[in-house]
């Protein structure tokens, strides 16, 4: 009987990393808690434009190495706080803070088929894209997409101890917290979507199959606030291009993670109709760097 991988039997572990792609001597690596896993290796390729009497193609050949892709998550306290590091570029603060930043973290991410006894290994892992998803009577989803150095196969875990879990608390759901619109309560919310992109690019060099490192764009943090439309306030914000703020708290009923965007402006407001029913208000929004508070992000953990 031949015996194939399964996603029940998928572990997913990561350590953080001493220069990028370099783990150094001493690291801890901790179990990843995720829905599921899609970094994967993939290569450019180039068909060759040779012409033939017959019509035939002569040749394909591989170009650069590249590894990436998305791991979907349900948030939760602290079982996140490396991957939010790598995402923010900056490092939490004892007070529990953490701001956008300006700083690098990298690690390295390995995949486990125990069922069949293979690893898949990806240093040099960065976060590029972070997304969260608030909808109402749910658990909070999220999404880290991440762009590495290359992958290697292997019949033996890449770590030199065992792992350990970060934090093991339930996720957050979204009738737990609360949101503030410019300050303000407003309980006719009915949907945060919240995007972080460090428009990272991979450097290729000649000589060189795979990167020889990533380099940062700016942190671009946008999102999509939708509500039940009962006044034209909202909607006047972005007529008049109005600085606005954004606060919303997540929990799991002990433990906290607020999101706070000092200073936005909203990019949209469109109110379709499509049915007899409830009509929906979108305002897409862009988060801006405020001068008074000195960050365009922050997060709190409570």
């Amino acid at each position: 009987m031949v015996d194939v991988a399964r996603g029940s039997r998928v572990g997913v572990s990561y350590a953080m990393e001493d220069a990028w792609a370099s783990l150094g001597t001493t690291y801890t690596p901790y179990d990843l808690r995720v829905t599921g896993v899609g970094v994967t290796l993939s290569k450019d390729s180039f068909q060759s434009n040779e012409l033939r009497s017959d019509r035939q193609i002569a040749d394909l050949r591989h170009g650069m190495l590249t590894a990436g892709g998305d791991i979907p998550v349900e948030l939760s306290y602290e079982s996140f706080d490396d991957l939010i590091e790598s995402a923010m570029f900056e490092e939490w603060q004892t007070d529990g803070t953490i701001v956008t930043g300006t700083t690098m973290k990298s690690f390295t991410l390995q995949k486990h088929f125990s069922d069949i006894g293979q690893y898949h290994v990806f240093p040099g892992c960065v976060v590029n894209t972070w997304s969260v998803n608030v909808t109402p009577n749910g658990i909070i989803t999220s999404s880290f997409n991440v762009m590495g150095e290359t992958m290697s196969p292997a019949t033996t875990t890449h770590w030199n101890t065992s792992t350990s879990t970060k934090a093991t608390g339930s996720p957050f759901d979204s009738f737990t917290g609360t949101l503030l619109e410019d300050g303000a309560p407003n309980a006719l919310i009915t949907g945060i979507d919240l995007s972080l992109s460090n428009n990272i690019t991979n450097l290729q060099v000649i000589g060189q199959n795979k990167s020889v490192g990533l380099v940062d764009g700016r942190s671009n943090i946008t999102g999509t606030m939708t509500a039940y439309f009962a006044s034209s306030d909202l909607l006047a914000k972005f007529i008049d291009e109005e600085d606005s703020s954004l606060s919303f708290q997540l929990g799991d009923g002990t433990n906290s993670m607020t999101f706070f965007m000092p200073r936005i402006k909203y990019s949209g407001g469109d109110v379709p109709v499509n049915d007899e029913g409830p009509i929906i208000l979108n305002m897409p929004f862009q988060a801006l760097y405020d001068s008074v508070t000195g960050y365009t992000l922050q997060i709190t953990k409570a």
